[in-house]
């Protein structure tokens, strides 16, 4: 009988035009298909993101729920090609983000075919086991219309439970380990929103180049993501990326949503913040605060923390309740 990972292995490699070298996260900023030779900020401020040496603007293109709103194909190229034209290169995605049947990867792809060595691309497997990972991966690529991933990450960790499945044998973690090695996937992360005590955990038990983080949230008002697991991955060198920054002003009243993003910046390890994408309107204010930013004083920073109190202290939202996963595959 043969072995089904080996069956897999023709499979991945059917899938996609992979290079003969595995080196893994050891590549140069420029070694991935020149790939890096190709990204331009257009005067957008960037950051490097941590041991990957890849520099990326402070604001990720992020198209989740929000750019899934876009019902119109059309629309949703245009809000592509025009980050792209004014320095947004980096595409945040996801298996999952699939709401009201548009498909966040396949829009992504439409533009992806022509533009693909501008682009830093990022998507997320939500299966902890090995077939059903490489299953998401293979479905990913087909619909992004591409060979590659700059990043390919295990989404939404929740739990120490969940860690302990994600670091067993057959787990979507081999799934990563061939993607490095075959040059599918140049770096591989995670990312979480339900509990900093796991995040630190995944920081601690394995070896990533980034994490994707939810700020301005303590899960009952007990974990604290800003000091546990975002200093943990900084001690590691990881790229460490920012999500739900503006969630806040939508039961704190009086927030102003670009002063959410200027917080998010200011902190101390964080490299990039994702910000959801849904209107010419949201991507052109999003362009001027790449351009513009200014780091908070700390007077500021410690209002905006006092302000935050009661939202960092609840519930109120569903993706601060546990078992919540972005996405849907309705």
């Amino acid at each position: 009988m043969k072995d089904p990972k080996t069956m897999d292995r023709r499979v991945f490699m059917r899938t996609c035009v992979v290079a003969t070298a595995a080196l893994g996260s050891s590549l140069p900023a420029d070694a991935f298909t020149g790939a890096q030779s190709g990204f331009d900020a257009r005067g957008l401020q960037t950051r490097v993101l941590g041991k990957t040496g890849v520099r990326i603007p402070i604001i990720v293109f992020g198209a989740g729920s929000r750019f899934c709103a876009v019902k119109d194909p059309e629309k949703s190229d245009e809000l592509l090609n025009h980050a792209l034209d004014h320095g947004f290169y980096y595409w945040d995605t996801a298996h999952t983000y699939v709401y009201d049947n548009v498909c966040s990867e396949e829009r992504l792809g439409r533009v992806l075919k022509q533009q693909r060595d501008r682009i830093f691309l990022a998507t997320k497997l939500s299966e902890r086991s090995y077939d059903g990972a490489m299953q998401e991966l293979e479905g990913s690529l087909k619909r992004l219309q591409t060979d590659r991933l700059d990043l390919l990450q295990v989404h939404s960790i929740n739990s120490l439970e969940d860690v302990d499945r994600i670091g067993a044998a057959d787990s979507v973690l081999e799934v990563l380990r061939k993607a490095k090695e075959q040059n599918i996937a140049r770096f591989v992360g995670f990312t979480g929103h339900a509990s900093a005590e796991a995040m630190a955990a995944m920081v601690e038990r394995f070896s990533f180049d980034t994490m994707l983080i939810a700020l301005n949230h303590h899960t009952l008002g007990k974990e604290d993501f800003e000091k546990q697991a975002i200093p943990a991955a900084a001690r590691k060198g990881m790229g460490i990326l920012l999500m739900k920054v503006i969630r806040p002003r939508e039961t704190v009243e009086g927030l102003d949503p670009a002063e959410l993003v200027r917080y998010a910046l200011s902190l101390e390890h964080g490299h990039a913040a994702v910000i959801g994408t849904d209107s010419m309107e949201v991507l052109k204010k999003n362009l001027i605060m790449a351009r513009d930013f200014t780091p908070m004083q700390s007077d500021r920073m410690e209002h905006m923390r006092r302000t935050l109190e009661p939202f960092l202290a609840g519930q109120n939202l569903p993706w601060m309740r546990p078992g919540y996963v972005d996405g849907s595959k309705s």
